[in-house]
């Protein structure tokens, strides 16, 4: 089995540095069931390759305890050649300071994104095509397949080259790697138990307590023992936990500013007007929430589909029974579709919108994670137009009850002021070929502007 590692950054030899590896060197690790050997077939400035091949003693797995269903199953299967956990261990043992996102010659550029191809292959399409893509394209990787024909020429071989491509931390990927190879062939080579738990979650920081299909992660990684993916899930949990809160307890300040100058309708009805103006059909509504923008949309005749996408489960149940999903007086069946997701992965379900709205939502998000959706929203799905609202913290002076440098909602990481938010949208303009129209929401003062205020992007 095999698994290569590119690079065009440049030079692209430092991938040298970061998988402290040295190019001009052939590496060998002894490993408990064969060999893993790295080399780079390519290096030079503007391209450098490593790769990453195992040879899997199928005899050695035998005397080393190798669990299979009977005799024949021990020594006729695919482990000697087929990418699986085996390699997720030989990946650890290469290159665990990689995937710990340390370089000691280069720590800079380990904490930067820079340009990355994988290769993974032979790869069992256990569950098909389907789920492989379903496991890294919210992750923001641009998925390639390349059949691999089986023993008599049969093109419908369950085995695949994989291609991974995208711009992301090396570390970013080793991980997803590490995981996701033996999740996608759904057969651990090894007894599984509570340590396993541990390092599931240790590689999964920052990525897995929001992938659409963490519960299938989860429990495949952990080889459906449902005991541990329970456990797995609950330590999973606390990463959401601002997520599911009761939206009651969550909004409580916002909306007691808020509600005397009635700015949520106001907020309503602009961005529904704003939607009007851009023709679209089909439109997003990512982090709907409990759905208020989409009841009001369905009501809507030039609204043909609709689309919510929000990362709390606890809110979709809600929108659905707001919007009577499945039910007498409800919009008709595929009309209205609820998904549960993140904005920080990239999702094929909602990209065909024409539209993508984001009422509220940024001001939620970290920092350093806004740049994952600007990816997701701007870069990859490309609506013709996405229409963002935000508070406007300069009008924060004028709320009698709100503390000066206190933000509006507990659970905001950022609030901008007018200047930040223009300069945020000329940014997005500029990257992903944009253009934005400013406009304020509710009462304009003229020192302070609107409370909230609102960005079209169109292109």
């Amino acid at each position: 089995m095999y698994l290569s590692i590119a690079t065009t950054h440049q030079p692209a030899t430092d991938l040298g540095y970061l998988l402290n590896k040295h190019p001009e060197r052939l590496h060998e690790l002894a490993l408990t069931y064969g060999k893993a050997l790295i080399f780079y077939p390519e290096a030079s400035n503007d391209r450098c390759e490593a790769a990453l091949v195992l040879d899997v003693d199928p005899i050695g797995l035998v005397r080393g305890n190798g669990q299979g269903d009977g005799l024949l199953d021990q020594y006729v299967n695919d482990r000697p050649y087929a990418a699986s956990s085996f390699l997720s261990v030989a990946l650890n043992k290469a290159f665990r300071t990689a995937m710990n996102g340390v370089s000691s010659a280069r720590q800079a550029l380990a904490e930067s994104a820079i340009p990355l191809e994988a290769v993974v292959t032979p790869l069992p399409l256990r569950g098909g095509e389907a789920v492989l893509r379903q496991l890294f394209e919210p992750l923001g990787w641009q998925v390639e397949l390349a059949p691999i024909a089986g023993p008599q020429g049969d093109a419908m071989s369950r085995y695949v080259r994989l291609t991974l491509r995208g711009i992301a931390r090396l570390s970013a990927l080793l991980n997803h790697l590490y995981v996701l190879i033996p999740v996608m062939d759904d057969a651990k080579h090894y007894w599984v138990g509570d340590e396993e738990i541990d390092k599931l979650l240790k590689r999964g920081e920052g990525w897995l307590d929001a992938h659409p299909a963490k519960e299938l992660i989860v429990r495949r990684y952990l080889r459906h023992r449902g005991v541990l993916a329970r456990a797995a899930l609950a330590r999973l949990a606390p990463e959401t936990q601002d997520e599911t809160a009761e939206p009651e307890a969550r909004s409580l300040t916002e909306d007691k500013l808020e509600a005397p100058i009635q700015l949520n309708d106001l907020r309503m009805t602009a961005v529904i007007e704003a939607l009007r103006t851009t023709g679209a059909k089909t439109i997003a509504d990512l982090g709907c929430g409990e759905g208020r923008l989409l009841q009001l949309l369905v009501r809507e005749r030039w609204v043909e589909r609709l689309i919510g996408l929000d990362p709390a489960a606890g809110e979709l149940e809600r929108a659905a029974k707001r919007l009577k999903l499945g039910f007498p007086g409800g919009p008709p069946e595929g009309r209205v579709t609820l998904l549960h997701g993140s904005l920080t992965y990239r999702d094929a379900r909602w990209a065909e919108a024409d539209a993508a709205v984001l009422v509220e939502v940024i001001e939620h998000l970290d920092p350093d994670r806004l740049p994952m959706l600007e990816r997701v929203v701007f870069g990859a799905a490309r609506p013709r137009a996405v229409i963002v609202t935000t508070p406007n913290a300069d009008y924060n002076a004028l709320f009698p009850s709100l503390p000066a440098g206190q933000f509006r909602h507990r659970d905001h990481r950022f609030e901008w002021s007018r200047a930040e938010f223009a300069d945020w949208a000329q940014r997005i303009c500029a990257t992903f070929n944009y253009q934005a129209a400013f406009s304020g929401i509710g009462h304009h003062d003229e020192s302070h502007g609107a409370p909230t205020q609102m960005a079209v992007f169109t292109r």
